[in-house]
């Protein structure tokens, strides 16, 4: 599959499964929009709607995802937007500039959800006890 210039998009109550290629699923009731990539590599990517994670907008006829998705972690590293049901690519980012990204969001969750004491923000001066790191990534 090449890669999606539109999509359209459903409301439901449970994201279904097998999930359809260029439509994008909102499950409001569970805070979450979820997609196969864009890119048409079949990867489901899943944006959870929090403060600081992902928000949709609707207007009646089409929605919008916002920021945009950056599939950093998988092999296609899509980056791309979903502004009224059009998908528009961004060029590839660098490493340095996807982790700074990646340090920022990392502190908005922290002070969203609360920093764990235990385990303090790199740069802080302190220094994390050793095995104890935060991992993962964004995608």
């Amino acid at each position: 599959m090449a890669k999606l210039q539109r999509v359209t998009h459903r409301f439901v109550e449970h994201v279904p499964a097998p999930l359809e290629d260029g439509v994008v699923y909102v499950a409001i009731g569970f805070g979450t929009v979820v997609h196969k990539c864009c890119c048409g590599c079949g990867d489901k990517v899943v944006t959870p709607l929090t403060p600081v994670d992902w928000a949709v907008a609707y207007d009646g006829q089409s929605i919008s995802l916002y920021p945009s998705i950056g599939r950093w972690d998988a092999p296609c590293q899509s980056h791309y937007w979903i502004r009224n049901n059009r998908v528009i690519w961004s060029v590839r980012w660098s490493k340095g500039k996807i982790n700074t990204l990646k340090r920022h969001e990392a502190g908005l969750r922290d002070d969203f959800f609360g920093l764990d004491q235990g385990h303090p923000r790199q740069g802080s001066g302190e220094k994390p006890d050793e095995g104890h790191g935060k991992g993962g990534g964004l995608g």
